[in-house]
């Protein structure tokens, strides 16, 4: 698959398959295209050679309605409470109110979020308007997750803790994940295989199947031991070519 914008090569030759009910992180330097992939792949945007297809369908529309694609930005509407945030695809599939309500509040409650699903965003931290974000894209109900740095703009306490809930999550709601990350701890932490891009144009140069024992152990315990330390290395390597 390729990509241009303007004489700009962003991608070039990717060649990816990601398999149902898979998680694969996609790393590599800024601007090699991981986000443009992303986009792609949701229908955002169309490559300018090669396939692409999610879940059997190629055109940009089709794409769309297979992919639920969660931004870095949280983008939840100020003027909606968290509950209501949380409902909007519910309800841009024609359920009333009332309906979606009924049907996000469990969700809200396994994310933590029972006693906030009034509270606006202003009144929400960065994790919790990140919680209900992703209660908004799971609320969707697509087989296939797109996450593009969904916890890049955090603190790094606030982002460990999420993505221990998020690994959490993903487990619970067994789905296909392609995930953009720069941090390798989290591609190894989230992903069943790390997928690295070279600088742009960005190619495929490294794949990293991950096989720990992530639901058995800590998450402190499981980055401290030597298969992840091991892990770590080889995507660094990767990455930095």
């Amino acid at each position: 698959m390729r990509k241009r914008f303007g004489e700009l090569l962003v991608l070039d030759g990717v060649d990816l398959r990601v398999g149902r009910g898979e998680r694969v992180a996609l790393l590599g330097p800024s601007g090699c295209g991981k986000s443009t992939l992303l986009g792609i792949v949701a229908g955002l945007d169309e490559a300018d050679g090669g396939a692409v297809s999610a879940g059997g369908a190629t055109g940009a529309r089709a794409r769309l309605a297979q992919c639920a694609l969660m931004p870095q930005r949280d983008l939840l509407l100020p003027w909606r409470s968290a509950l209501d945030n949380a409902c909007l695809a519910l309800e841009n599939q024609g359920r009333s109110q009332a309906e979606a309500r009924e049907l996000a509040r469990p969700l809200l409650a396994d994310l933590g979020l029972a006693e906030f699903e009034r509270a606006r965003p202003s009144e929400l931290s960065g994790g919790m308007r990140q919680r209900v974000a992703f209660a908004r894209t799971l609320l969707a109900g697509k087989e296939l997750l797109l996450l593009d740095e969904p916890f890049g703009a955090l603190d790094s306490l606030t982002r460990a803790s999420l993505q221990e809930w998020l690994r959490r999550a993903l487990e619970r709601e067994r789905r296909t994940v392609l995930l953009v990350t720069h941090d390798v701890e989290e591609a190894l932490l989230l992903a069943d295989r790390v997928v690295v891009l070279s600088p742009r144009p960005g190619r495929v140069v490294a794949e990293i199947p991950v096989e720990l024992p992530r639901d058995a152990c800590p998450r402190r315990e499981l980055i401290l031991s030597a298969e992840f330390l091991e892990l770590r290395e080889r995507a660094l390597e990767a990455v930095e070519g």
